[in-house]
């Protein structure tokens, strides 16, 4: 090899590792991963929702079975089927009612959670600044 060569492979070996030893980090200045108030809000408000909507569904598939009781109930015939029919209303009136009141229970605690993880998120923000 020749001599011209040679320092012309020194040096590209060189500069081929230069930029792997000579690279630098980002540095970056904002806050890491916080939720803001209203993100906090938002996402409380969706678990409500989203528990109210399994609660109604309980309600309404509790209503279609004591619907299709009553169904077969009635197509028995007779005293003993109206009887039965009115009773199993009575059940799944009282089951509903049973189920809006838990409903209404639930979401106004949630409701409350929500205010309050959002005072306490809004607390955090302005005693940060």
């Amino acid at each position: 090899m020749s001599y011209t060569s040679e320092i012309a492979a020194r040096r590209m070996a060189l500069l081929c590792r230069a930029p792997l030893v000579q690279t630098r980090r980002q540095f970056s200045t904002t806050i890491a991963a916080q939720k803001s108030t209203t993100e906090t809000v938002k996402e409380s408000l969706k678990q409500v929702d989203r528990k109210v909507s399994d609660k109604l569904v309980d309600g309404i598939n509790v209503g279609s079975a004591a619907a299709q009781k009553v169904a077969g109930v009635a197509e028995a015939g007779g005293s003993k089927a109206r009887a039965s029919a009115e009773e199993l209303r009575g059940e799944a009136k009282g089951k509903a009612s049973e189920l809006q009141g838990e409903l209404q229970g639930k979401a106004s605690e949630l409701k409350g959670e929500a205010k309050g993880a959002a005072k306490e998120a809004e607390g955090k923000v302005k005693g940060s600044l």
